[in-house]
Order: structure tokens, then C-alpha cells, then sequence
């Protein structure tokens, strides 16, 4: 008997001793993606993975393809249109990461100001991005609305945000959590100062690019039309008995490939050449 009573005694005290130490966090980080599952989480469609994508894509250019074919009886118009067809999913989902990166540039500034007003009324860090769930900006309250869930589930600040970044996918979201994090790991009374110089580069940064992409978006557009001319020409030619017969020959293949081998280097060259820098995650 005094032998259990020993053993539950020091159970006990070492229960107790372990209570004085804080557990260190070990924040779980999210397995990094591929680059079309890292594009589909950018366009905000995270629920989509990247083999469904790929699926739909194939199915959508064999079906293009197919339809093609029925109406002209042109093997090589239908096979090159169904190209250009699997290529459009792609498009419009690059078209939404633009899209959504755009609009994000123009909401960080306003997120940044509610940090530090939050703080500079005394909130700690978890709070002040809790608020941002209810009062921050309703494009991003999904997002910080996960991050409150995550910290009250587990407690661990830094495993929510390594949570919200995964989230957010968005460089100028790495900066601002590294940032943050930084600061809650070393103190410091500066933060913000921080905030408030970040909020005015953020800002100055979003509204020289918006300016960059009005002036590019004529030349882009215009080059686009002019690549897409010439296969709705097709199009309209593959209408005519005469042209099937031409493009259903050994010639016909050669031309219709040399054709849309020119057609993808220009337009891969053209999307080089006008692309302004965009910002990489270097703080994922």
C-alpha cells in the first residue's frame, strides 16, 4: 500500500513539474503542390485537384475535337482546334489567379491598417488577426475566420500560421506573416511603425502596377487577336468542301502543323516578352 502511494506521490510531482515548462510548437507545414495545384490555389478553386483538372481538360478537347470533326469531316482542323480547346481551361484559370491576385494587391494595405490599429489598441497578435475575421475586409474574412478556428482548436500560433499562408497563397501574405512572426518570436515595440511603412510600399507597389497593366493590356490583347485570327479564318474555311479536301492531304497535315507550331512559340514569345515581374513566394 505504501508502495502505491509512493508511486501516485511522485506521479503527482512530476505531472506538476511538467506543468512549469511550456511544450515548444511545432507547426505541421502543408506538403508543398505541384505547379498547376499551386495555380489552382491562387485562382481560389483549392476544392479542385489538379488530376480532376487535367481529366476535365482532355475530355473538354476530345469533345471540341469530336464536334469539329462532325461538322467539317477534317481530321487535322479538329485535332488542332481541339488543342486550342484543352488549352482554354488553362487560360481561364490563370485568368482567375491574375484576377484574384489583383484584387488581393488592392485589399493588403487595408488589411495591414486594421492590424495596426488592433494593436495600437492593445490587442495581441492571435486577436488582432481574429478580428480581421469580422472586421477586415469581406473578400478575406473566410480565411482569417479558419485562422481564429484553428488557433482556438489547437492553441498553437504558428501552426495556424503556417494554416492561413497555405491558405492565402499570396506573396504579399508571406511577407506580412513572416513579419508577424517575427516579431512575436524576438518582441519588440516597433511594430507599428512596421505596419504603417509596409501599408504606404503596399500601396505605392499596388497602384504602379495597376497603371503598368492598363498600358500592357492593349498590346496583349492585340497580340492575342492576332494569333486567334487566322484559326477562326480556318474555322470559317473548313465550312467549304474544296478546303476539306486540301486539309485532309499530306500537304494539309503539314501546313495545319507548321501552322500551329508557329501559332504556340509566338504566342509563348509574345507572353515572355509583355509579361511584367511577378512576385514569387520565396517565404512559403
Amino acid at each position: 500500500m505504501s508502495a502505491l502511494v509512493g508511486l501516485m506521490a511522485g506521479l503527482g510531482l512530476f505531472l506538476v513539474w511538467t506543468a512549469c515548462w511550456s511544450m515548444p510548437e511545432h507547426p505541421v507545414r502543408p506538403a508543398r503542390r505541384s505547379r498547376l495545384g499551386e495555380l489552382l490555389h491562387q485562382a481560389g478553386i483549392a476544392q479542385v485537384t489538379p488530376a480532376s483538372l487535367l481529366a476535365s481538360t482532355l475530355g473538354f478537347a476530345v469533345l471540341a475535337a469530336l464536334l469539329v470533326l462532325v461538322l467539317t469531316g477534317a481530321a487535322p482542323v479538329a485535332m488542332c482546334l481541339g488543342l486550342f480547346a484543352g488549352y482554354v481551361p488553362i487560360a481561364v484559370l490563370r485568368w482567375r489567379a491574375r484576377r484574384r491576385s489583383s484584387v488581393l494587391r488592392e485589399l493588403w494595405p487595408d488589411v495591414v491598417d486594421h492590424l495596426r490599429s488592433a494593436i495600437r489598441a492593445g490587442l495581441s497578435l492571435p486577436e488582432a488577426l481574429i478580428q480581421l475575421g469580422v472586421k477586415g475586409p469581406e473578400e478575406l474574412r473566410g480565411e482569417f475566420v479558419s485562422f481564429g478556428a484553428d488557433y482556438r482548436s489547437t492553441g498553437h500560433f504558428e501552426g495556424a500560421l503556417e494554416k492561413l499562408k497555405d491558405r492565402l497563397s499570396d506573396p504579399v501574405a508571406d511577407r506580412i506573416i513572416e513579419a508577424l512572426r517575427l516579431t512575436r518570436d524576438v518582441g519588440g515595440t516597433d511594430l507599428g511603425r512596421l505596419l504603417g511603412t509596409l501599408s504606404e510600399f503596399l500601396r505605392d507597389h499596388a497602384r504602379t502596377r495597376s497603371e503598368l497593366e492598363a498600358r500592357q493590356s492593349w498590346t496583349v490583347n492585340a497580340a492575342r487577336l492576332a494569333v486567334a485570327a487566322p484559326w477562326i479564318v480556318l474555322m470559317l474555311m473548313a465550312t467549304r468542301p474544296e478546303a476539306i479536301e486540301a486539309y485532309n492531304s499530306a500537304a494539309g497535315w503539314i501546313v495545319l502543323g507548321g501552322g500551329l507550331l508557329v501559332s504556340v512559340v509566338c504566342y509563348r514569345l509574345m507572353l515572355r516578352i509583355g509579361a511584367l515581374p511577378s512576385e514569387r513566394r520565396v517565404l512559403q
